[in-house]
């Protein structure tokens, strides 16, 4: 051990002193070693009878020294004989950029598996010469699993025990990349370009040849190299943070002051990007409000002194039940008398609320299509790993603003709240196109899309903390703590913002204030597990009802005129809307006045004298609610579900209350009342109503921690949380028990996303190998033995998302995996830089010397040769787990190396449930 530990210091000074970079390797003896230098040095191989200061190789002789691999040393064995070239599983961190240089370790005795050489290669995203994670051909038997990268920098440990002989203060100097291919010998076609994609990732290993004295081509090792996403794609979550790591390290590496600043620079990008991203989601909101309130109220009258004012500012200090000389309707503004005032305001009504709706239609289908519905199934989508482009760009926040200001005001039974989500989410996806660090890292800007799902429901129900926990709980798939410290971090900016606007000029947060003087009774519990029931019927029966009209609108020909449907709807709700008073308000009107207690104030809900027929009037609205609301949510206009189920359930709840509220008037003495004081109000149906809003939105979105937490910033009645409770979680029992997905999982269902929820669920027990697609079904790539004309029929011919590469098609030992767009992008680049389609295509093994070289395509750089595979034994239950918590594109399931057929993500969400 003392010899050994001696020459490694001896090894490290000639090192250090001769300005090389290295690998250090353990007792070489039994081994050969080549080394690649700049061009400027002769390379020779060392034997046995070499020594360590062999003027032939600069006084070095490599056989001298320590292999370190990971966090341990490792000691590989002596081989039998026979040659054979291999390449690095294990990944070096490289602390200097643009410092190139690869020792390739040959074995006189053949390579016995789970020996690996190394190579030193450069790391940095900032150098235009690096990607990949290189190319291995010894992994072939293995199965190709992902390798662990070494935890220990060769060159750092190296370079700290050369520091302690050595006497010159001298940098080490390497050639940079485009140096070194500049000084070597011509490239082969494959690596005479430059790198392709423009997502520069992982690392390249110049290799030297004796046989061809130079460069020969690019090697590849690892996951390969990207061009990005296809449009209904699922993205690599392991490759994206992989990326992400290794840009981080680059950053963290620079030294000095300035770099220090750019390091903190790079980490600010973000917390900007949120801060922006709430102030816009804030100040969009204020104005969807502010317009969308004006446009409700213009259908029934405008303010005489300000056009521009709604009858909330235009009214304002007067008493809700005192006339309000300064609105006219329009029955008033045309002078007509009597019925006819009601039939011209009838009409306005209806033609106002046909306008508004036609036009959001029309926005939508002629400008951004995703702009329609609420859009929380495909942002819950998008945020489990999936691809939808153009769904959160400029023309669809447009779309999607005005289309909410237009749809909201047409009276249709929908609410804009749901939508807000999808209105922060495109914020925060124009402002991550600024930003450098997020703009090409699909996995980071989820991250702030959850943020940013959290400040759309804080601006959509004054709810901060209510909208992070509903990120949590909804809308999110991937979410550790630096995403909840940053969904906290932007819902407050946005609360912030909106506050400081004040569109409703409350000077408040909350939406829906409420001040209870009285406390619940324990008696009231029954009741409120009665609305938790009625919830729970509510929210199974709308979900089956609108999954069933969503396929009758697939099967009827209504489906190729979407604005003649929306129009013939705009008309049938204000028809029957107009005539009834609460559903003639807006929505969130109407679930405001339903939550007020009495206090004595005589409106037509606290009357006693006319509780019968306000009880007739709130069951009617339930009922037209119900319906027309599970019609509209689907139609082609933006329109969500949460403010129509909070006014649907905030009926029936009012309903119970006043209810209870007759009797235990008129049943004073009854044993359940005793704690009531006498002569006293004893029952507050607005309670009630809160209640039932909560039981009714759990039902319908399965929603539960955080519809509480929402339910009390809301409205502020921090008292009657235990009761809101009680109701959502019975609300979800008796939802579940009709069906077990919530609204927007039934739609994400309906449209066949990809989604695979991480909760639990029953799984088949069965092996993959019953569901996965074997490989007679596959279109297969072998290594070699393609030409550039045959890979691009491939692509024409076949719409797989990648293609297997396997060494030979009859043994079919698996080689990796190459992506569509990819294998695309490359095909395209050899066809522009002249090669003909006769070109010979490589995706594995050596490329030929010579002449040869020029005329052949190397595709081994954009090969993924460490995909994640499983044997087809395998347990389904294991697959499962694999795709979600991995989040998984594909795995090739072989045995023993040999490719038995691939399971992809979305055959796991169609096929993984117990039916």
């Amino acid at each position: 051990m003392g010899n050994t530990t001696y020459r490694i210091f001896v090894a490290a000074a000639h090192i250090y002193k001769s300005r090389m970079c290295l690998v250090v390797a353990h007792d070489l003896a039994p081994y050969g070693v080549r080394v690649v230098s700049d061009g400027s040095r002769a390379s020779r191989t060392l034997t046995d009878n070499d020594s360590c200061t062999d003027s032939a190789s600069n006084g070095l002789n490599l056989s001298c020294y320590t292999s370190i691999t990971g966090s341990t040393h490792s000691i590989p064995k002596p081989m039998a004989s026979g040659s054979r070239n291999v390449t690095a599983d294990d990944q070096l961190a490289t602390p200097t950029p643009s410092r190139t240089e690869s020792i390739e370790l040959e074995r006189l005795g053949r390579t016995a598996p789970g020996a690996a050489p190394m190579s030193y290669v450069d790391d940095t995203d900032s150098n235009p010469w690096t990607d990949g994670n290189g190319y291995s051909s010894n992994n072939r038997q293995s199965g190709l699993h992902r390798s662990t990268s070494a935890s220990t920098s060769v060159f750092s440990i190296t370079k700290r025990v050369a520091s302690i002989f050595s006497t010159s203060s001298e940098n080490t100097s390497l050639p940079s990349a485009p140096e070194a291919v500049s000084a070597a010998a011509p490239l082969s076609r494959s690596g005479d370009s430059t790198p392709f994609s423009p997502e520069r990732t992982g690392r390249f290993s110049l290799e030297s040849s004796s046989t061809t004295k130079g460069l020969t081509d690019w090697t590849v090792h690892g996951s390969g190299r990207r061009v990005g996403y296809e449009d209904l794609s699922a993205i690599d979550w392991i490759h994206e943070y992989q990326k992400e790591r290794q840009r981080e390290q680059v950053y963290q590496q620079q030294q000095g002051v300035w770099g220090k600043l750019k390091l903190i620079g790079d980490s600010s990008q973000v917390w900007l990007i949120l801060i922006a991203t709430g102030i816009a989601v804030g100040v969009i909101a204020a104005a969807i409000d502010i317009v969308s309130n004006w446009l409700g109220d213009i259908k029934l009258g405008y303010c005489k002194s300000s056009f521009y004012l709604s009858q909330a500012f235009c009214c304002w200090g007067v008493d809700e039940n005192d006339v309000c000389d300064n609105w006219v309707f329009w029955g008033d503004a045309l002078h007509a008398r009597g019925g006819w005032s009601y039939i011209v305001s009838y009409l306005f009504y209806i033609i106002f609320g046909v306008l508004f709706g036609s036009s959001a239609s029309l926005l939508v289908l002629q400008y951004a299509p995703y702009a329609s519905q609420s859009g929380i199934p495909e942002i819950k989508t998008v945020l489990n790993g999936f691809i939808i482009r153009g769904f959160m760009g400029f023309w669809t926040l447009l779309t999607k603003a005005l289309g909410l200001c237009l749809a909201s005001g047409s009276g249709l039974w929908l609410g804009k709240e749901g939508p807000l989500v999808h209105v922060a989410c495109c914020c925060a996806n124009l402002a991550t196109r600024l930003s450098s660090t997020l703009r090409h890292n699909e996995a980071r800007k989820r991250e702030i899309f959850s943020a940013a799902a959290a400040a759309g429901i804080t601006v959509a129900f004054g709810a901060p903390i209510g909208g992070v926990v509903f990120s949590l709980e909804q809308v999110s798939y991937y979410f550790p703590d630096k995403t909840m410290w940053q969904s906290f971090v932007c819902a407050m900016v946005a609360s912030v913002s909106i506050q400081l606007l004040n569109p409703f000029r409350t000077g408040k947060l909350v939406l829906f204030q409420v001040i209870y003087s009285r406390p619940f009774h324990k008696f009231e519990l029954g009741p409120f597990v009665l609305l938790g029931i009625m919830g729970g019927i509510f929210g199974g029966l709308f979900i089956k009802l609108n999954m069933r009209i969503a396929r009758w609108r697939t099967r009827n020909r209504i489906l190729g005129y979407p604005l003649i449907e929306v129009a013939l709807l705009s008309v049938a709700t204000s028809i029957i809307n107009f005539p009834d008073p609460f559903s003639r308000l807006q929505n969130n009107i109407l679930v405001f006045r339903l939550f007020q207690e009495c206090n004595g104030n005589l409106t037509v809900l606290c009357n006693p004298d006319y509780f019968g027929s306000t009880v007739l009037l709130l069951m009617l609205v339930c009922i037209i609610g119900f319906f027309f609301t599970a019609y509209t949510f689907g139609t082609s206009i933006p329109s969500g579900v949460l403010m129509p189920s909070m006014a649907i359930g905030a009926c029936y709840g009012r309903i119970v209350g006043i209810a209870m509220e007759v009797w235990q008037k008129h049943h004073p003495d009854f044993f359940l009342f005793d704690t009531c004081l006498p002569d006293l109000p004893c029952i507050t149906p607005g309670v009630y109503a809160i209640v039932g809003a909560a039981s009714a939105l759990g039902g319908a979105t399965r929603l539960t921690v955080s519809l509480v937490v929402i339910m009390f910033e809301l409205t502020g009645a921090l008292t009657y949380v235990l009761p809101i409770m009680i109701a959502v979680m019975v609300s979800k029992w008796v939802g579940d028990a009709f069906e077990r997905k919530g609204i927007y999982e039934s739609w994400i269902q309906f449209h066949d996303y990809p989604y695979l929820d991480n909760k639990e669920e029953p799984i088949a027990d069965i092996t993959v190998a019953e569901i996965m697609t074997r490989l007679d079904e596959l279109v297969v790539l072998t290594a070699s033995g393609h030409i550039v004309d045959s890979l691009e029929q491939i692509l024409t011919t076949q719409n797989y998302k990648g293609f297997p590469v396997v060494a030979d098609s009859r043994e079919a030992i698996l080689i990796g995996y190459i992506s569509r767009s990819e294998l695309r992008y490359a095909l395209q680049q050899a066809r522009a830089i002249g090669l003909g389609g006769d070109a010979r295509c490589y995706l594995g093994g050596s490329l030929p010397s010579g002449d040869e070289a020029a005329h052949c395509v190397d595709l081994r750089q954009w090969v993924d040769q460490t995909p994640i595979t499983l044997s087809h034994r395998s347990s389904l239950q294991l697959a499962v787990s694999m795709f979600q918590k991995l989040g998984l594109r594909y795995v090739l399931l072989t045995m023993r190396g040999q490719l038995q057929g691939l399971i992809t993500k979305k055959d796991i969400c169609a096929k993984y449930t117990v039916q």
